[in-house]
């Protein structure tokens, strides 16, 4: 087999994403056509990409024959929930961008007393009270030419976002990169994530060239983390991994949903799973992050 279908969102970004991911297999002569889904993400502002993998991959007929609209789901990790449905890998992260968020419009400094910024996660809204409680925090939704439309309300989006979509005159647009060790990434932001279904050995044999050992070692460490909270995207915290040879380093914060109280720490290790695992039960456990206000409904 030297052809692979791609499974993907129908969003501008991410048939960018997919698109080039299409590019990048074409190098090692596999020919690769894009199979654009809908998903729930399509229509309500909580996108949930693991539908699109768990349903389109593994779907059978009723004879039992294997019924496969696609080979590959391409997610924005950021988007996956923190653990894997049975019978699919995440076999591939092709090359991380840029992870950090930038501000849009102003800079932090430039924003007034009482000024508004928009976005719509509250990782980012706890992680900006933190830094500046005068700040009115509102929330957004829509994709991400949605979000630039509002850049005059200072809107608060991904760096890598902007530079996949490649719209015209972001970088005019972006006031400040918001420093990582401080404004920690959401698991997974910045990093492309390619499942398969287990048994699929060719199509992992193809995706193999992409992967990029590095960013998948980053990508398992956040997503242990995430697993070992237990959380999601609803409620505000952050890992951001980076991978020196064979050591690991992995920043974790957790918040309350105001900002008014938070904990982050930075572990080291060479084993990224228990890596991530133990942070989690560091901030969680022993730093009282789990007491946090929004926290107790979810732990």
């Amino acid at each position: 087999m030297s052809e692979l279908r791609l499974a993907t969102r129908r969003s501008p970004l991410a048939l960018v994403q997919a698109s080039s991911v299409q590019r990048r297999l074409s190098e090692f002569g596999v020919t690769c056509v894009l199979v654009p889904l809908e998903t729930r993400g399509d229509h309500h502002a909580q996108v949930s990409l693991d539908q699109l993998g768990a349903r389109r991959l593994r779907r059978r007929s009723p004879t039992g024959c294997t019924e496969r609209d696609a080979d590959v789901a391409i997610h924005s990790a950021k988007d996956l929930p923190s653990t894997t449905p049975d019978g699919l890998s995440l076999t591939c992260v092709p090359e991380r961008l840029d992870a950090a968020d930038v501000l849009i419009g102003r800079s932090l400094a430039g924003l007034g007393p009482g000024a508004t910024v928009a976005t719509g996660s509250p990782r980012r809204r706890a992680l900006l009270l933190e830094r500046r409680p005068d700040l009115r925090v509102v929330g957004l939704r829509g994709n991400m030419a949605t979000r630039f439309a509002a850049a005059a309300r200072a809107t608060l989006t991904r760096r890598r976002g902007r530079r996949r979509l490649g719209t015209a005159g972001e970088d005019d647009l972006a006031a400040e990169r918001l420093d990582t060790e401080w404004f920690v990434p959401q698991v997974g932001q910045g990093a492309l994530a390619l499942e398969v279904r287990d048994d699929d050995d060719a199509s992992i044999q193809l995706l193999s060239p992409l992967n990029q050992p590095d960013a998948m070692t980053a990508l398992v460490a956040e997503r242990a983390f995430l697993s070992e909270l237990g959380a999601g995207c609803s409620v505000p915290c952050g890992a951001y991994a980076r991978v020196s040879g064979n050591e690991v380093a992995l920043s974790g914060v957790m918040l309350s949903v105001d900002g008014a109280r938070s904990v982050r720490a930075v572990f080291h290790g060479d084993e990224p799973r228990e890596l991530g695992r133990s942070l989690a039960r560091h901030l969680r456990d022993e730093r009282g992050g789990g007491d946090f206000a929004g926290w107790q409904r979810t732990l």
